[in-house]
Order: C-alpha cells, then structure tokens, then sequence
C-alpha cells in the first residue's frame, strides 16, 4: 500500500511538474505597457454641461472649471500628474497667469481610444466692480498636458473674473492633477 501511495505522490509531481514545464510563466507573452499620452494624441476643451459650469456670478466662495483630455489616438496611453496651466487675460494690465499645482497627490490614469479624464482648476471669482488691478479677466487658457511642451489653446467660455493672486504663493486660483 505504501509503495501504490508513493507512486500516486510521484506520478502526480511529476504530472505537475511536465505542465509547469511546459508553459513557464516566464514565457508567457507579457502585455506591453501603455506609454504616456502626447499632445498629438489629445483633444481638451473646457466640461461645460451644466452641472460642470463654475459659478462665476457668485463671489463668496470657490468654483470649480474642469477641462478634459480625450484620447483620440489609436494605441492605449497614460496620464499622470498635473498639467500645464497659463491664463492669458483679457484686459491689458492681466498679462499672463501660470497656476500653481495644489497639494493633490497625482495618479496614473489609463486612457485607451476616446477614453476622457479631466482635472479641476479651483478658482476665486470676484464681482464685476471690483478693482481693475484687484481682479484678472481670464480670456484664453494654454493647457499643456503632463510632461509634454505643446500646448492647446482654449477659450474661456464661461465669461466672470477671478481675484487677482498672480504672484501669491497661495492663491485661491490652482490646479489640481489629471483625474481629480
């Protein structure tokens, strides 16, 4: 009986053993990881459904615009961390805004064809009579998606000011990363 349980135990090892030989997982096709996602694989505009719309005609509090990233290309691809963000101003005093990063811990998002991720631009906005040099009219953004140099240029739709904390080191106007 001994020696029938000993070949069962070795015939079963070595059964496992010719499988495991047969298919190692090192062997086995690994998936290729999606690279970063470029300019050229993007299109970004502003969220503007309703429920995606900052209160700019309010003033005592935050808001909130979103602009999103499709991915348009053909391959699989990845974001993560903050975009690029300078607002260009309406009025001759404004020149040009770059927002600072929130405290945001960014993560990687996963975009494969016309997937959509987008990102928060906190933001302060300020009545109409407020002070020329106390307030900055945002007319067009330059979003730069994350690690790359290219830009989009979108227009501001949603029309309103922001206080003006250009030079702040914490403004109530910032970013916060891709997928937040």
């Amino acid at each position: 009986m001994k020696s029938k349980l000993i070949t069962v135990a070795l015939a079963a090892a070595v059964a496992a053993g010719t499988a495991a030989a047969a298919v190692p997982a090192s062997a086995a096709p690994a998936a290729a990881r999606p690279t970063r996602c470029h300019t050229a694989d993007l299109k970004a505009g502003f969220a503007t459904g309703e429920d995606a719309m900052p209160e700019m005609k309010q003033t005592k509090k935050q808001t909130q615009a979103h602009i999103w990233f499709t991915n348009r290309s053909k391959r699989t691809c990845t974001l993560s961390g903050f975009a690029g963000v300078d607002m260009v101003g309406a009025q001759k005093t404004d020149g040009t805004w770059s927002l600072v990063r929130s405290s945001a811990k960014p993560v990687r998002m996963t975009l494969e064809r016309g997937d959509t991720v987008d990102f928060g631009i906190t933001l302060l906005p300020v009545a109409a009579s407020t002070p020329r040099k106390e307030k900055f009219v945002p007319a067009t953004f330059l979003v730069t998606p994350p690690d790359e140099t290219r830009h989009f240029t979108l227009k501001w739709p949603f029309g309103g000011q922001i206080l003006k904390q250009d030079g702040a080191t914490h403004p109530a106007t910032y970013l916060n990363p891709v997928g937040l």
